[in-house]
């Protein structure tokens, strides 16, 4: 003992306030002044439904008002209770909100939990009039939630693809890991990391690294992060970093609150797939096989042939006034049919609306000199065989619609990678046929990222990422955002 301090206990930590995320509060002052109006509505309105039809039963059963006191304590207790699950949750934290699914699933949790509670009170304590909030209050709330984050989460995305509303970012390892992940950030704005230097292990200021400064070694991260207001570190794989270093990299970045993000080698391998287990005290990362077949596979054909089912009555006064737009704007037949690959490499012969010249085949040798991909597509912006209906078919993807036949045969998807054609395919380098392994689909990845503006490693490697990653709830996510994709129709020529 040394002047009241046990000399073994640890030091005291003096926290600094947290750096480089300034408009993190800001924003999640957004979304408390949002979410606190759509739970008023939600809870307001139902109580007034409700509060109504209960008054007019009880004074015509026995002509004596409901007790108000006990519906605005309900009310009360629903509206706090909601927002405070809501904070519990941490529906607003900086490190899920903007970008993937997790800031809806904890919204969904939060309302879940807090409308199970009230079912369990109402059963147990026979409290008159909660069903009404469970029947109205919880879908509509709900809804109303994911709604209003949606709306935001639009808001951040373009203030963050104008350069605004990121957090300073530094990334630590090897050069060619380093690239590679300053690569994906810049590639997705949207996810708010906005790298502004390097550290290499073992090395000095010195030469950029994709156009990035080297800001020092391993040793200088502490310091590095308080001179230039870093939020964040991410450590990427590296041999140069073993695990006293991590550590010891974890604990200086302590005092001043920057958070610590560790980026794994696999990076390409999706969330659901990977399981961090505990093994003799290392966190190991376990990652599943990719489901090709069994259960899984079934249920995703049983959710494309109702949706194409779904989708092509819908839209069958569309493929009418097409049919005829097609017709009369240039010779030929209105459907064009075209060999393509799919499944396991099986071809198939795949149907749009002809965009084209009746002999747009024919005439494409003499195109190949213009060919502006940088693979085995053949790209043209400016491509002379398209017809003038042709043109603006394809900017809103309604020359695709025919490929819903193609579902209900059985030989596409709805999501599913970009199908090829037989000689593209007979092209294909070993890991690049790993996109034969799953349907190929009317959308996927390719059509929400760019389309024709992909390069050809970006699209091979978006659909590869599908393949390995692919689930029904990312199915249904893409299927959303086709919508906007289409609409703005970016990459469509």
């Amino acid at each position: 003992m040394t002047d009241g301090v046990w000399a073994g206990a640890s030091p005291r930590l003096e926290v600094a306030p947290p750096p480089a995320r300034t408009w993190a509060r800001g924003y999640a002052h957004r979304l408390l002044f949002t979410d606190v109006i759509v739970v008023l509505l939600a809870v307001g309105g139902s109580h007034l439904f409700w509060f109504g039809v209960a008054l007019r039963r009880l004074e015509r059963i026995n002509g004596q008002p409901p007790n108000s006191a006990n519906y605005w304590l309900m009310s009360v207790l629903i509206i706090v209770g909601w927002l405070a699950l809501l904070a519990l949750y941490e529906t607003r934290g900086p490190r899920i909100v903007g970008i993937g699914a997790l800031e809806y699933k904890r919204i969904f949790d939060a309302t879940l939990t807090l409308f199970g509670v009230v079912a369990i009170i109402a059963v147990v304590f026979t409290v008159v009039g909660a069903r009404g909030f469970i029947i109205t209050a919880f879908p509509l709330g709900l809804f109303l939630l994911i709604f209003s984050r949606w709306g935001w989460r639009q808001w951040l995305v373009r203030k963050r693809l104008a350069g605004e509303l990121m957090t300073a970012t530094l990334v630590v390892g090897s050069r060619s890991s380093v690239e590679h992940l300053i690569e994906q950030l810049r590639r997705h704005p949207a996810a708010g990391y906005r790298p502004v230097g390097v550290v290499l292990p073992r090395s000095r200021p010195g030469g950029p690294v994709s156009g990035l400064p080297v800001l020092g070694s391993v040793d200088d991260v502490a310091r590095i992060t308080a001179e230039h207001d870093i939020g964040i570190v991410i450590l990427t794989s590296s041999d140069h970093l073993p695990a006293r270093t991590v550590r010891e990299i974890s604990w200086s970045l302590e005092p001043n609150r920057v958070e610590l993000v560790m980026a794994p080698a696999i990076t390409e391998t999706a969330g659901p797939r990977i399981h961090t287990r505990p093994v003799a005290g290392l966190p190991l990362l376990h990652v599943e096989f990719p489901r090709f077949e069994g259960g899984k596979r079934a249920a995703k054909a049983v959710f494309d042939w109702l949706t194409a089912a779904v989708l092509t009555v819908l839209a069958l006064p569309v493929f009418l006034v097409l049919a005829l737009i097609v017709a009369l704007d240039s010779r030929g037949p209105v459907f064009f049919r075209q060999q393509r690959v799919g499944l396991n490499g099986q071809s198939f012969r795949m149907f749009k609306f002809r965009s084209m010249v009746a002999n747009a085949e024919d005439l494409r040798a003499g195109l190949e000199e213009h060919n502006e991909s940088d693979g085995p597509l053949f790209k043209l912006r400016q491509d002379p065989r398209i017809t003038r209906s042709g043109r603006w078919m394809r900017r809103f993807s309604l020359d695709e619609l025919p490929q819903l036949i193609n579902v209900l045969r059985g030989e596409m998807a709805i999501v599913g990678p970009r199908p090829p054609l037989v000689e593209e395919a007979a092209r294909y380098e070993p890991d690049v046929r790993r996109r034969l392994l799953v349907k190929p689909g009317i959308t996927g990845p390719w059509q929400i990222y760019g389309r024709s503006d992909l390069s050809w490693e970006e699209g091979v490697r978006l659909d590869l990422y599908y393949v390995e990653n692919w689930s029904i709830a990312g199915d249904l996510i893409l299927l959303m955002r086709t919508v906007g994709a289409v609409l703005r129709g970016h990459g469509a020529y």
